[in-house]
C-alpha cells in the first residue's frame, strides 16, 4: 500500500485542496524558513523578492493568502497592498504582514491600508503558522483542512481535540502541536532540530532533550495498554508518524 489512502483521510469534508500562499519576502534566509515550514505544514508556496514581481504573479495567479514584508525592492509591500485592495480580484485576498517596524501608527498604517493581519520581527514559526490557518478558516474556509485522521487517532484543528476511536485525549498546546506537525506529513523523518523549528520556533531557546521529553508525554497520552505507538523513533535521526498505522 502506498500513503495516498492515508492523504485522503486527511482531507477535511469536501475534499479541500490545498491552500496556495504567496510568500513576498527579499531575506532569502526568511524566504526559506517560511517555505519550508508551510509545506510541511500541507501549503503549496510560490515565492516573490520584489514587490513589482509579486505583482506580476499575481497577475497570472491569485493565491488563497498573501505573506507580505512591508519593506520591498521596487515596490513597498505597503503599495503592493493597497493596489490589491483597488483590484475587484484581489480585494479580499487574505493578507499577512511582515515587518521589522513595531511602533504601534505603522502597525496601524498596514491595516487602514488593507492588510489583515500583522506579525512583527523576529517572529514565531507556530504563531505565524497559526496566523495563516486562522486567516484562512476566516476568509477561505473550504480550503483548509481542519480534520486530520489517520487509523483511530482524529486531531480536529478547529476544535482542538484529539480523539482515538470513543476516547478523548486531553494534550497540552505543546503536545497538540507536535501531533498536529507529524500528523500532517505521515512517513516523513523529522530531525529533532526541524521539529525545534515548526513546534517551538526559531527564536526558542530550548534544546532537544526537551523534544524527547514532549515525544515521551504525546506517547503517554495517546497510547494505552495494548495499542499501537504511531510514532516511531528512528535511531540517528528523529521521528515521525507511522505512515502504515491503521493499516493490516
Amino acid at each position: 500500500m502506498n500513503t495516498e489512502g492515508n492523504k485522503a483521510q486527511m482531507r477535511a469534508k469536501g475534499k479541500a485542496s490545498e491552500p496556495l500562499v504567496m510568500i513576498v519576502e527579499d531575506e532569502e534566509a526568511i524566504a526559506l524558513m517560511l517555505t519550508y515550514n508551510l509545506k510541511a505544514e500541507g501549503f503549496r508556496v510560490v515565492h516573490a523578492s520584489r514587490g513589482d514581481e509579486a505583482e506580476l504573479m499575481l497577475a497570472e495567479q491569485v493565491p488563497d493568502l498573501l505573506i507580505l514584508d512591508w519593506m520591498l525592492p521596487a515596490v513597498s509591500g505597503l503599495e503592493v497592498c493597497r493596489r490589491l485592495r483597488a483590484r475587484e480580484e484581489t480585494s479580499d485576498l487574505p493578507v499577512i504582514m511582515l515587518t521589522a517596524r513595531g511602533e504601534e501608527n505603522e502597525r496601524v498604517r498596514g491595516l487602514f491600508i488593507g492588510a489583515d493581519d500583522y506579525v512583527v520581527k523576529p517572529f514565531s514559526v507556530p504563531e505565524l503558522l497559526a496566523r495563516v490557518r486562522a486567516l484562512l478558516r476566516r476568509a477561505r474556509p473550504e480550503k483548509v483542512i481542519g480534520l486530520l485522521e489517520l487509523g483511530d487517532l482524529k486531531l480536529d484543528r478547529n476544535a482542538r481535540r484529539v480523539h482515538r476511536g470513543e476516547r478523548e485525549i486531553h494534550l497540552g498546546p505543546t503536545e497538540f502541536r507536535l501531533l498536529e506537525h507529524m500528523m500532517s506529513r505521515p512517513g516523513r523523518v523529522f530531525s529533532r532540530d526541524q521539529l525545534l523549528d515548526g513546534v517551538w520556533g526559531l527564536s526558542s531557546e530550548i534544546d532537544e532533550r526537551t523534544v524527547d521529553v514532549h515525544v515521551g508525554r504525546l506517547r503517554k497520552a495517546i497510547v494505552r495498554g495494548r495499542e499501537k505507538d504511531p510514532i516511531r523513533t528512528v535511531r540517528g535521526a528523529g521521528y515521525a508518524f507511522d505512515e502504515h498505522f491503521g493499516k493490516r
